[in-house]
This record gives structure tokens, C-alpha cells and sequence, in this order.
């Protein structure tokens, strides 16, 4: 007889196979050294941080996602790795006077393998001529068309957004740019976003989640801000099934972001969780991912 995966460990599978799409190492601090007062180092010039985007122009983004998932359920566990290549387009529509950009959210293309420990591997690539395999047909038919359409101002508020297709939360943080302060900031400065999720579970239990994302502008280097960005779940979570669907929500990362032509070059984040619980006193769940966007240089 054919082992059933845990009902906890599909839904989890389902939801990476499709919000994978619909996209979101550290750097260290230098430690100062103790000088002479007459000799210390300038302070620190402001900067102002905000995205400079132009009508008609195209940003595409390499997009790079690994995850494994381990359930355990009493004495049945069960993994699952899976990699997502993709290339993610913005399509700037417009930008008006006063600097509101409209920006449509495409994927155009997508590699995608999935390795579970007890049916083997599965991979497909939009580039090549087979047939989507099961589950991965709405992936198929939602690459090249427009996703998304919202607006946008200089600091990355998103003004208004209409999703022009379904579109499940993103595990990477569904925050489809990366916000910025608003104003000239220095080295040290920090701004935060809150945020709202709904994480729920199959059979009805459901609850809205309030979580923040700092920002710290961490280093200026040759026009290149760098900035860190964690996140802390500000609701109380007493119940392990919740927490176990919240793990993908909640990562820190690093934001590489060029202040002259005002875009995100790279953004890197990741996550290594685990819930004990979810399913019992002898059940737990990890979830370890990580995902790299890389901005695609004009040749």
C-alpha cells in the first residue's frame, strides 16, 4: 500500500510549488578601532534612498529558491527538497510627475525540481517541450502574462495593488518592493514595516497574525547601500498547528540596493525553523529555505 504524506506536508508542498513564482551571506560589521580624537573618522554622510524608475523599461530579476521541509508525524517521517529557477520581470507601464510609478509583475520563464524521500523526484522546465506534470498546470499558465499591477511611490509604498491572477502570499515576505525610509538616513539608521498575515489551518482554524520587519541601513560603499532586514512576530502564537504554517512567513535577509540608478541589485533571505507539535506530541516540522534575486544586467 502506497504511504499517504501527512495532509500538513501536501498543503505545504502546494503552496511552495505556486507562491514560489509569484515573487522577496550576511555581511559583518566592522569592528571600529580606538583613535586619536583629532584623527577619528568623518561622521557618516546622509543618504537618500529611492527607487528611480523609468517608462517603458523592463527589471528583471534571477530568482534562485531552495527549501527542504522534514515532518515527522509518530514513527512516519518524510522530506522534501525542492529548487525554483526563474527569471521575474517588472514592466514599468508608467511613471508620472510626481514620481508614481505603475508596475506590472510577470515571471517569464521557471525551473523547478522537487525531491520527496518516498516518490522520487520531479522536474520541469517552461523552456522545454513536455507537458506540466500534475499540480504544476496553473505554473505553466501563468508565465508570461501579467500578474500583478500596482503603484507605486519613490520609497516603495505600494499605493494600490489588483492581482490580475491569483495570487497566494509569498514566502519570501509579500511585500512586492523593498521598502525605503523616507527621508536622508546614515549608517545605523532604521525604519520599520508592519505587516498583517492570515495563516490558517485545513479544517477551519484561522487567525490573523501581526508581524514587523526592521530595516538597518548597514553600510554605504561605493554608491551600494547595504541593509539588513529581520522579522518578529508580534501576536501571541500558542497553538504549534499555527506556528507550523506561519514558519514560511517569518526570514531575515540582506538587501543590496545602488542609490544613483535606484533599484535593488540583490536581495538574499532565509529561514531554518521547526515546530514540535502540530500534529500531536510526537509530531514536528522544519523548514529551511533560503532565496537570492539577482537584478539582470543589460548587455
Amino acid at each position: 500500500m502506497t504511504q499517504q504524506s501527512p495532509p500538513h506536508h501536501r498543503s505545504i508542498m502546494s503552496h511552495m510549488h505556486w507562491s514560489l513564482l509569484i515573487l522577496l551571506s550576511w555581511p559583518l560589521l566592522a569592528a571600529g578601532t580606538g583613535r586619536a580624537a583629532d584623527n577619528a573618522d568623518p561622521a557618516p554622510r546622509p543618504v537618500t534612498l529611492e527607487y528611480r524608475f523609468q517608462p517603458r523599461e523592463k527589471i528583471n530579476m534571477d530568482v534562485s529558491h531552495r527549501a527542504i521541509t522534514e515532518t515527522t508525524v509518530g514513527a512516519t517521517s518524510q522530506s522534501t527538497e525542492t529548487a525554483t529557477d526563474s527569471l521575474k520581470t517588472w514592466t514599468v507601464v508608467d511613471v508620472d510627475a510626481a514620481g508614481l510609478a505603475t508596475l506590472e509583475h510577470s515571471v517569464d520563464d521557471v525551473t523547478m525540481t522537487s525531491s520527496t524521500s518516498d516518490r522520487g523526484q520531479i522536474r520541469w522546465s517552461s523552456r522545454g517541450d513536455e507537458a506540466a506534470p500534475p499540480g504544476y498546470e496553473q505554473v505553466k499558465a501563468s508565465l508570461g502574462v501579467p500578474l500583478s499591477r500596482l503603484v507605486v511611490d519613490r520609497s516603495g509604498r505600494v499605493l494600490s495593488r489588483h492581482d490580475l491572477r491569483p495570487c497566494p502570499p509569498s514566502s519570501t515576505g509579500d511585500l512586492v518592493v523593498v521598502p525605503l525610509p523616507e527621508g536622508p538616513v546614515t549608517e545605523g539608521s532604521e525604519w520599520t514595516v508592519p505587516q498583517e498575515v492570515v495563516v490558517e489551518v485545513p479544517g477551519g482554524l484561522r487567525k490573523a497574525v501581526r508581524t514587523r520587519l526592521r530595516y538597518q541601513l548597514t553600510a554605504v560603499r561605493d554608491g551600494i547601500a547595504t541593509i539588513r532586514v529581520d522579522t518578529t512576530v508580534l501576536t501571541p502564537i500558542d497553538d504549534p498547528r499555527l506556528e507550523s504554517r506561519l514558519l514560511e512567513r517569518i526570514w531575515d535577509g540582506v538587501i543590496e540596493f545602488d542609490i544613483d540608478r535606484g533599484r535593488v541589485l540583490r536581495r538574499a533571505t532565509g529561514i531554518d525553523r521547526r515546530v514540535v507539535g502540530f500534529e500531536g506530541p510526537e509530531s514536528s516540522v522544519r523548514y529551511k529555505s533560503s532565496l537570492e534575486e539577482r537584478l539582470v544586467e543589460k548587455r
